[in-house]
């Protein structure tokens, strides 16, 4: 097959919707298929985008004229969808509001083409600007969701979003996100990350690792470890990933509450440098305010690191006494759930180990491409 795959942007630093895209066109790639990402220059990565070229897929970065946060103009795109659609069998949208959504549908339309769309968690209007995606999809959205031949959810908590949004269920199919578990076959020493930035090697590491935006709950973590470390000795926590907004925020509050010489600051970490942050901490935290499928949390099971993860996260059901320690989003508890983690090695473990064998079953990305294949299949069939 000759599949597009449509994002607005292609960088690292956007998160697990690049990561996955990246590790989801490689894998179809590797499966035959002829992938070709169609996204825009916003923020390019020349290293990112080279490495996944040499993996045999096609990328083509169409120039961003301005950036209105949710809309990343690429007028250029028009010219080259009317050159190139109509040589692929099929399209695969990632990310629900975006400028390049509203005109590969037309396109799409154009040459009768299907595609099929994956929200990725944006689906319903909530959360920031709320009255602008309400807008975007009387305009756009709903025509999307509409002329969608299939649309993918991660969970079952995003698939009653998707019927919120009156998508029928029987256009609706359940994939979630996967890793690559030959990436992780052979972890890092332990100790090297600790080495780097200072660690002693009995202090006790708590991680953050991910876009440090207002959404994930850094703030939330940062007060809850206030009064952890009043609690316990010998306790660091270390956050790591790229600004999204909400650095200066956080950096203040690290200030406020006294903690300058207990908090880490990393910046983002990539390839090996991650997994030796992974490797290194005792627990891994996510005190999202939302999430739906949280890519993060299987890195961090996978090399064997036990979390603590709030409820509203995606696959919460399945971590919860499995690979960690579920949590409601507020400081007591998210506390209480990081010190029950900080304070029984041997429940550590056990959930270090019962995380990896959970990612081994049911997350390898060679599964979940051959039901997106099917899916494919399935609609070119029809």
């Amino acid at each position: 097959m000759k599949i597009l795959q449509v994002i607005p942007f292609f960088a690292p630093k956007y998160g697990g919707t690049v990561n996955s895209t990246y590790i989801l066109s490689k894998e179809l790639s590797k499966a035959g298929h002829e992938v070709t990402i169609l996204t825009t220059d916003i923020d390019k990565d020349e290293k990112y985008v080279e490495s996944i070229i040499k993996k045999g897929v096609n990328v083509i970065c169409l120039h961003s004229v301005y950036n209105l946060g949710l809309l990343i103009y690429s007028p250029s795109i028009k010219n080259w969808l009317d050159t190139n659609l109509k040589d692929f069998d099929i399209i695969h949208m990632h990310n629900f509001r975006s400028y390049q959504n509203n005109v590969v549908r037309t396109y799409a339309k154009k040459y009768n083409i299907p595609y099929i769309l994956q929200a990725r968690g944006s689906v319903l209007p909530f959360f920031q600007k709320q009255n602008f995606k309400k807008i975007y999809d009387f305009i756009w959205g709903y025509k999307i969701l509409n002329d969608a031949k299939m649309v993918i959810a991660l969970t079952n908590g995003e698939l009653k979003q998707y019927q919120q949004m009156g998508v029928r269920s029987d256009k609706i199919k359940i994939i979630p996100n996967g890793i690559d578990l030959s990436e992780y076959q052979l972890l890092p020493a332990r100790g090297k990350f600790r080495k780097k930035y200072g660690i002693k090697t009995d202090e006790n590491v708590i991680l953050f690792l991910g876009r440090i935006n207002k959404i994930k709950g850094i703030d939330l973590l940062i007060n809850s470890f206030s009064d952890i470390s009043k609690e316990l000795d010998m306790v660091k926590l270390v956050i790591v990933g790229p600004d999204d907004g909400f650095l200066n925020y956080i950096k203040q509050m690290i200030i406020d509450l006294k903690l300058s010489d207990k908090v880490i600051i990393t910046g983002p970490l990539y390839n090996k440098a991650k997994l030796e942050a992974y490797v290194d901490a005792d627990v891994y935290v996510l005190s999202s305010r939302y999430e739906t499928f949280p890519n993060t949390v299987l890195e961090s099971l996978v090399c064997v690191t036990p979390v603590v993860m709030t409820k509203n996260c995606g696959i919460a059901d399945i971590i919860d006494k499995n690979g960690g320690i579920v949590a409601d989003h507020d400081i007591q508890h998210l506390k209480q759930a990081i010190i029950t983690l900080l304070t029984n090695k041997k429940l550590r473990s056990k959930y270090a180990k019962n995380g990896r064998r959970i990612v081994e079953t049911k997350f390898d990305w060679l599964n979940i491409i051959k039901n997106l294949e099917r899916i494919y299949m399935d609609i070119l069939n029809r």
